[in-house]
């Protein structure tokens, strides 16, 4: 069984660091995109810190079904089928294994997974560059990839080995989020870039691709998370939900165009003739 021929699209969200915000960003670009009327798949792709069922505010105890001794159903959080090693395991407990077994675990939960016909799969990747990464992208046919990260110059320089990495494999760059970009403070409304500014952008410029979305430094966006209910559901009209809403339909574009493009490409054959 097949599980990823029903899925028209499978889109890796990475960072080449830790604590940029590429969790938090996944979430609430998966639920924007479900809001705008799109089926959509979670796939939590961080063996030893899954932090996506915390997020998604599901009780804790809470497993899969298992079909056939193998598969396992998505569970349905937010309007999303999900899945995480958060489900599998206790949240206490440290996964202590080696990378093939964390790369084997990794497949499993991608391709044994009851997915159902879904517009959009996002798998939020680990940071950095590692086996996850390279596994996914030599095993999978991905649509692209989207890489989330900071103003500040040491998460600009990681973030440039991840894009490097990607298209060492050929996985199309859908483009840049650049997050935690500016903090309005809620008493004078004085606008700051606490990270710095212009770094995404820069970033965007030297591969030649966009930023499809800026998010700002907000508490209200890190409380909502911690409390299991994305910004989108608990402030649906505000400023925040209107960003993400942007940067997904700005994801929609890029993979529309990337589709085109591919059909536009000349196709060659060669004869003895």
């Amino acid at each position: 069984m097949n599980n990823l021929s029903r899925i028209k699209h499978i889109i890796c969200i990475a960072s080449g660091k830790g604590g940029v915000g590429k969790s938090t960003t996944t979430i609430n670009l998966a639920v924007a995109l479900q809001q705008q009327g799109f089926k959509v798949g979670l796939l939590d792709a961080d063996i030893y810190g899954p932090s996506q069922p915390t997020m998604l505010g599901v009780r804790s105890g809470t497993r899969p079904e298992i079909v056939d001794k193998q598969y396992m159903r998505p569970i349905m959080a937010c309007g999303l089928e999900t899945n995480s090693m958060g489900y599998l395991v206790e949240g206490s407990t440290a996964m202590v294994w080696r990378a093939p077994m964390i790369v084997g675990a990794f497949n499993q939960m991608l391709k044994f997974t009851l997915w159902s016909e879904l517009d959009y799969l996002l798998i939020d990747m680990p940071p950095g560059t590692g086996d996850i990464q390279l596994s996914l992208s030599q095993s999978v046919s991905l649509t692209g990839a989207v890489i989330v990260t900071t103003p500040q110059d040491v998460a600009l320089l990681d973030a440039r080995k991840g894009i490097e990495m990607f298209r060492k494999v050929n996985v199309p760059l859908l483009g840049v989020v650049e997050n935690m970009g500016v903090h309005i403070c809620s008493s004078c409304g004085h606008a700051e870039a606490i990270f710095g500014e212009g770094g995404g952008e820069q970033l965007a410029n030297d591969y030649g691709v966009h930023v499809i979305g800026s998010l700002p430094l907000d508490l209200s966006i890190r409380e909502h998370t911690d409390a299991g209910r994305p910004i989108l559901l608990a402030q649906p009209d505000g400023p925040v939900a209107s960003a993400y809403h942007a940067l997904a339909r700005r994801l929609v574009s890029q993979v529309a165009e990337l589709a085109a493009a591919s059909k536009s490409a000349p196709n060659i054959s060669v004869s003895d003739d």
